[in-house]
C-alpha cells in the first residue's frame, strides 16, 4: 500500500487541477485489491464502471448487462486460478482451499470475487473522497491533521462516523410485531437501516453533525455489527492511513478547485459518494 500509495503522488504536481477520486481515491484500492484477488490491473476502469452501474440507480437492462459482464470476467478468473498451481496470492488460496474433503464450489468462488472486487474498492475509494471533501470543509480540522499526523488512523473513525461510504445495512426482517418511532411493523417485512442515521445519533454522540477528528468515535456502526461486521473493515482502515498520510504529507495545502453546490452524490441507495471531487494540489 505504501508503494502504490507513493507512485500515485509521484505522478501529481503542484498546481495540478486533478479529480482526487479518479487519480488517487480509486487506484489506491481497486490495484490492493485487484493483486489480492490475482486480477490484472488492466482491467480496473471496467471494474469501476461495472460496480458504479450496480451501486446506483440504473434501468434492469443496465443492471443487468453490467452483473453479466463482471460475472463473465470472474467466471473465467476463477477457472484460470482453479487450474494453475497455487500461488501466494489470496485468492488462490482460497480456490485451493481444502478442509477433509471439502471445498468452496465454483458459484460459491465467483461470488466471493464478486463480492470481494466490489466492496473491497468501493467502500474505501468514497471513505477517502468523503474525509477528504470534510477536511476541505473544515480547514480548522484539515490543520489538526497535518500539526499532528498521527492522529490521522483514529481519525478514520470520525470520517466513517459522519460521513460513511455506506448508506444502509443488508436488510433485516421482522420476526415479530417491532415498534420504532412510534410506528409498528408488523412481521415478515423487510426493514432497511441507515447506518448513516445511526451514527448521528445525538444520544450517542455530542453536536453529531460537527466533524471532531479528536473524538472517540467509538461505537460507530459504518462497518456493521455482530455477525455482519464487514469483513475488510481492517483493510479499509490501513488504507485510509496510509492514503491521507501520503496525501497531506505531500500536499498540505490542497484545495477544492469547484464550487461546493457544483459537486454531485451519486444517486444510489446503498453507496455515500461523490461522482467527482475536484482539488487544486499545493
Amino acid at each position: 500500500m505504501e508503494e502504490i500509495a507513493a507512485e500515485l503522488i509521484a505522478k501529481l504536481n503542484d498546481g495540478d487541477e486533478v479529480d482526487l477520486l479518479e487519480a488517487f481515491a480509486f487506484p489506491l484500492p481497486i490495484t490492493v485489491i485487484c493483486e489480492l484477488l490475482g486480477i490484472p490491473i488492466d482491467n480496473r476502469d471496467e471494474f469501476r464502471e461495472w460496480s458504479n452501474t450496480l451501486l446506483s440507480f440504473g434501468t434492469q437492462e443496465q443492471i443487468a448487462e453490467a452483473s453479466g459482464k463482471m460475472a463473465q470476467f470472474l467466471i473465467a478468473h476463477v477457472d484460470r486460478v482453479a487450474n494453475e498451481k497455487p500461488d501466494d496470492t489470496f485468492f488462490s488460496a482460497l480456490v485451493h482451499a481444502d478442509e477433509s474433503g471439502d471445498r468452496l464450489n465454483h458459484a460459491e468462488l465467483v461470488s466471493m470475487a464478486f463480492l470481494l472486487l466490489v466492496a473491497g474498492h468501493e467502500t474505501t475509494v468514497n471513505l477517502i473522497g468523503n474525509a477528504v471533501l470534510a477536511l476541505l470543509h473544515n480547514p480548522d480540522q484539515l490543520q489538526i491533521l497535518k500539526d499532528r499526523p498521527e492522529l490521522i488512523p483514529a481519525s478514520a473513525e470520525e470520517f466513517l462516523r459522519l460521513e460513511g461510504p455506506v448508506n444502509i445495512a443488508t436488510f433485516r426482517y421482522t420476526t415479530e410485531p417491532v415498534e420504532l418511532g412510534g410506528v409498528t411493523i408488523p412481521a415478515d417485512e423487510f426493514v432497511m437501516v441507515s447506518l448513516i442515521a445511526a451514527n448521528r445519533d445525538p444520544e450517542k454522540y455530542e453536536n453529531p453533525d460537527r466533524l471532531d477528528v479528536t473524538r472517540n468515535a467509538g461505537g460507530h456502526v459504518a462497518f456493521g455489527h455482530g455477525i455482519h461486521f464487514c469483513l475488510g473493515a481492517p483493510l479499509a482502515r490501513l488504507e485510509f492511513d496510509v492514503a491521507l498520510t501520503h496525501l497531506l504529507a505531500r500536499f498540505p495545502n490542497l484545495q477544492l478547485a469547484a464550487e461546493p453546490e457544483t459537486l454531485v452524490w451519486r444517486d444510489s441507495t446503498l453507496i455515500r459518494g461523490l461522482h467527482t471531487l475536484p482539488v487544486r494540489l499545493a
